[in-house]
């Protein structure tokens, strides 16, 4: 474990602790309990006396990213380092190469949205990309148990706040770019900026994925890069075939034909199962290797994942974004036998821009809709549910706050062939309300109301 800390909870005796000046804390406020819990030196940009050694700088954060890269940087860069970026699709890809490389015979660690994986352990984390002090360490101690490659998500706030600062990587990926977290970035172009970050970060060598379908693909092709399409790509997609809990996808590599099953449905994980396959590719294994242990591999949890209910099913999906709302709808639309019934929320403190989007979808795309809660936080559920509201214009819908309630709602309307999206909390075990985190896990409520 490193003995630099930026939080004071961490600190244990003979840390130095660093002092950052945050968005909402200043890190100097807490430098009494750092030293409380055996902080022997402090790196600050007050100057004054705080009874142990200290360390005057004009910026903290700079320091500590100049020292963590100066001092670990290049143990970290000398294994395998994959960076996967983009606003959908980043865990299911992430997290399904890493279970493909684990079948390959890597020792891979996985770190992203559904936590911290590597061998038999599981940890969870704070964010999708932790913060640097934490996630130098995870990288540390993994190859210290052996670990020969790590993959990760990449998150526009990660890339914005440098939080992989003095990290290469030898593969990276970007999925799409659709509108997310403008309560942070405010504009698409900020968004798309610190996406394209991600290309600092590449080794001189190092290749990058790109889904040539999205149409921001084009600012993220450079010198080595590889296209994922159906249209004209490196990796062409020329057919795919939803079957009942999974797919048939045809493409193409180097003139020759390729066929996979895969226990995953629906054209947006297409996308998501060849970014991963490329990324795998990229890293030197045959293609044919690759699609041998491709059939061991399910979704995620909670993302896309399926459960039979009476004589229809229930799906659940991490789907919290307005592009990712449209393509889960529309996948399971395709080939409906009966209706789709979508429950969703937004969360709260978080861009309320999206809202009317996504009730709109939610009521054009689906023949029912339950708008309930998804993490109110400390925002009013009534201002929450006016802002979804405001973008739907048909009658197809009911309100029903309480999720809980909601879900057993929508269990009790399936007919024969109908289809339930419980939609947007996914693989979370938790409910924000106030700054409260209760237990609650979508998945879990549906098994319990069977």
């Amino acid at each position: 474990m490193l003995n630099i800390k930026l939080d004071s909870r961490k600190v244990i005796p003979g840390d130095t602790f660093v002092a950052i000046v945050g968005r909402e804390s200043d890190g100097h406020n807490f430098i009494d309990s750092a030293i409380k819990n055996g902080a022997t030196k402090v790196i600050v940009s007050k100057d004054k006396d705080y009874g142990v050694e200290k360390v005057v700088v004009d910026d903290t954060l700079q320091y500590l990213k100049e020292y963590l890269k100066e001092k670990y940087a290049d143990k970290i860069n000398s294994i395998n380092l994959i960076g996967v970026t983009g606003t959908n699709g980043k865990t299911t890809s992430s997290f399904m190469a890493y279970e493909l490389l684990k079948k390959l015979g890597k020792n891979v660690a996985y770190i992203g949205t559904m936590g911290y994986y590597f061998q038999d352990e599981i940890k969870e984390l704070d964010n999708t990309t932790p913060n640097i002090i934490d996630l130098y360490d995870l990288i540390l101690s993994s190859i210290d148990k052996g670990c020969d490659t790590i993959i990760m998500e990449v998150s526009s706030h990660a890339l914005d706040q440098d939080r992989i600062y003095g990290f290469k990587f030898n593969i990276a990926a970007f999925t799409n770019l659709t509108q997310d977290h403008l309560d942070y970035h405010k504009t698409m172009e900020n968004y798309l900026n610190s996406k394209l970050k991600i290309l600092d970060h590449l080794k001189d060598d190092g290749v990058i994925i790109v889904n040539n379908d999205d149409d921001y693909a084009k600012y993220f092709k450079k010198k080595n890069y590889k296209t994922i399409s159906f249209d004209n790509g490196d990796y062409l997609i020329t057919n795919y075939k939803d079957k009942d809990i999974s797919m048939e996808i045809e493409f193409t590599y180097l003139e020759r034909n390729y066929q996979v099953n895969l226990n995953l449905k629906s054209k947006f994980n297409v996308y998501n199962f060849m970014i991963t396959l490329a990324i795998i590719n990229n890293l030197g294994y045959k293609i044919e290797d690759i699609l041998n242990v491709t059939s061991v591999i399910k979704a995620p949890k909670g993302r896309c994942e399926q459960i039979k209910v009476k004589d229809g099913i229930a799906v659940v999906d991490y789907a919290h974004t307005p592009d990712a709302v449209l393509k889960i709808i529309t996948a399971f639309s395709e080939n409906k036998k009966g209706k789709i019934i979508t429950l969703i929320g937004c969360g709260g403190d978080r861009d309320p821009k999206k809202r009317p989007i996504m009730g709109k979808i939610a009521t054009e795309k689906s023949d029912y809709v339950i708008f309930t809660n998804d993490n109110p936080r400390t925002e009013d559920e009534k201002n929450i549910m006016k802002d979804i509201l405001d973008g739907v214009k048909l009658n197809n819908y009911e309100v029903i706050y309480d999720r809980k309630e909601a879900i057993n709602k929508g269990i009790s309307l399936i007919n024969k062939n109908d289809i339930l999206l419980v939609l947007g909390k996914g693989h979370e075990n938790y409910q924000l309300i106030g700054k409260v985190k209760h237990h609650f896990d979508d998945m879990e409520i549906i098994k319990n109301a069977l």
